[in-house]
């Protein structure tokens, strides 16, 4: 915990409340306990795959596919990076108790302004001058502090002042850019469409059965290409759901191999002049499969929380994709038994009109009593 934040807390509790504070630190939740929970998640996914097995029992092939999981953080811009650094600087003199050359507070209040509103023609020029200003003042303030901090501070703010180096110093053309000081595992991930050219997250896989069960899925760190995470993803099928995995039906993104030990990468394409038109026809067939996966993806993202990532890290990454998965396949499964409960529901009321019409005939049917009304309950 920072000595701010531990010193603004102890004023506001008693005396024998902050005594216990100086020595210990409360954390909302153990550590041991965040790493077991990330390590029951396969299994939740397995037991997805393990309530559906009835309908995998002969499939012996996938339909893989990859997509984008977009991160839970803002669209990162130089200028909010800029902002971000220099209010952390700020933040954290005053903790350590260490005066600056300068705060620049009056100065960034008239940048912030010119940079709003650079991207009109006229002040253009004045918003880029601007932005490299700020770049600027982030960098004096970053070596400032790492210039005045003593040898036990560098020490315990070492990763921080690490981070924000390299973030002011990136330029355009850099590899492997810092997009974001909270995330900074998150990967620019071109998608192409016009609406939302670039994507920031992570490339996460998806696989599913011909019976349509997902029985594989995965997030990588970074933007791996397509084809080399086939086999970490054949393995995952395997491991979870122990399928003999004959055939893989992939896009042309894993264009490479045609063969990960004894499963077969197939890929649409044109085929050969010398094809029958039976072996025509049963490609397309087989490749229209493939294109299956693209609305399972879709279903993963608008019903199962896998639109956006809210977990922090790599950690998080797989952690929603996996659950999203198995929520996919759960729901699958329940499909299926409200189908039988609807059907036992409907044979029961047809039962019961039944029995109810045959007693009414046969009450209609009995003698009525002088002492009863003429019309009974039952001729209604």
């Amino acid at each position: 915990m920072p000595v701010g934040l531990r010193a603004r807390i102890s004023n506001t509790l008693p005396a024998s409340m902050s005594s216990r504070l100086s020595h210990r630190l409360i954390l909302p939740t153990s550590p041991s306990s965040v790493a077991g929970s990330a390590r029951k998640v396969p299994r939740s996914l397995k037991l997805s795959i393990k309530v559906n097995a009835d309908e995998m029992t002969n499939d012996t092939e996938v339909m893989v596919g990859t997509t984008v999981q977009e991160k839970n953080i803002t669209f990162p811009t130089d200028v909010k990076l800029c902002r971000k650094i220099i209010a952390r600087c700020h933040i954290l003199a005053k903790e350590e108790n260490i005066v600056l050359c300068r705060s620049y507070t009056r100065e960034l209040k008239n940048l912030n302004l010119k940079v709003r509103f650079m991207n009109h023609p006229r002040h253009k020029k004045e918003g880029m001058k601007a932005k490299r200003r700020m770049q600027t003042i982030a960098k004096a303030l970053v070596n400032d502090l790492g210039r005045k901090m003593k040898r036990e501070q560098r020490k315990r703010h070492l990763d921080d002042l690490l981070w924000y180096s390299r973030v002011v110093t990136q330029t355009h053309t850099d590899k492997n850019k810092v997009y974001n000081l909270h995330e900074p595992e998150v990967q620019c991930i071109a998608k192409g469409k016009e609406a939302k050219p670039y994507v920031f997250g992570n490339k996460s896989s998806i696989a599913k059965s011909k019976s349509g069960i997902i029985v594989g899925a995965m997030a990588f760190k970074g933007n791996p290409f397509d084809g080399h995470t086939l086999p970490e993803q054949l393995e995952q099928i395997k491991r979870l759901s122990g399928m003999n995995i004959e055939n893989a039906l992939v896009d042309m993104g894993y264009r490479g191999r045609k063969w990960i030990g004894d499963t077969r990468v197939e890929i649409p394409g044109k085929g050969k002049a010398t094809d029958s038109y039976y072996k025509k026809t049963k490609a397309i067939k087989k490749f229209r499969r493939r294109a299956g996966i693209e609305p399972v993806i879709g279903h993963l993202k608008q019903d199962h929380r896998m639109q956006r990532n809210y977990l922090k890290g790599n950690v998080g990454d797989s952690i929603n994709t996996m659950m999203a998965a198995a929520g996919f396949n759960l729901k699958h499964w329940l499909n299926k038994v409200i189908l039988v409960f609807n059907l036992i529901y409907r044979i029961l009321i047809v039962e019961t009109l039944i029995l109810f019409s045959k007693n009414r005939n046969r009450l209609a049917l009995l003698p009525v009593g002088d002492n009863c009304e003429k019309r009974g309950f039952w001729q209604d």
